[in-house]
């Protein structure tokens, strides 16, 4: 029998996901809420059908490994990466401002009646971007190492 993973089985190793399911996907989110990134972190690929996103995301994997040390927070550069994408639209955000820093809050996946749908990238503020594609096919990927938190704490949310 074969136990789900912890986090404790990834260690210090980078991680790299793939979604093909709304579940998978749920897990994905988890990780880049938080994340934090620019509009000249994203970039549109129409003929690859590809979007991107360079994200400062926080370790939400580390953080109770990160208390009980009492060791500083970290966050990571990861690149998330949806594919099979036909179309994209945004909302809320200019993305004609390279330095505008947004806030991931969500990542979620609105189904439609065959394995198409639509990605979307929920973001502080009311801000969105949307990814119509032909099916669920999205990545997550650490590419730095680990660094400690600019801020010192983990990213909090009112009640």
């Amino acid at each position: 029998m074969t136990a789900d993973a912890r986090f404790e089985d990834g260690g210090e190793r980078p991680l790299r996901l793939k979604a093909e399911t709304p579940e998978d996907l749920g897990v994905i989110a988890a990780l880049v809420q938080d994340a934090v990134l620019t509009g000249a972190d994203m970039k549109w690929e129409p003929k690859r059908r590809r979007l991107s996103f360079l994200v400062n995301r926080f370790r939400w994997e580390d953080r109770t490994a990160a208390e009980a040390r009492k060791r500083p927070y970290e966050r990571v550069r990861s690149v998330l990466v949806i594919d099979s994408v036909l179309q994209v639209a945004s909302q809320g955000i200019d993305r004609n401002d390279g330095e505008e820093v947004l806030s991931v809050l969500d990542l979620v996946w609105m189904g439609g009646e065959d394995v198409s749908g639509r990605v979307e990238l929920v973001l502080a503020g009311d801000g969105a971007i949307r990814a119509v594609a032909e099916c669920l096919d999205v990545m997550l990927a650490d590419v730095t190492r680990p660094y400690a938190a600019p801020s010192g704490r983990a990213p909090g949310h009112p009640d």
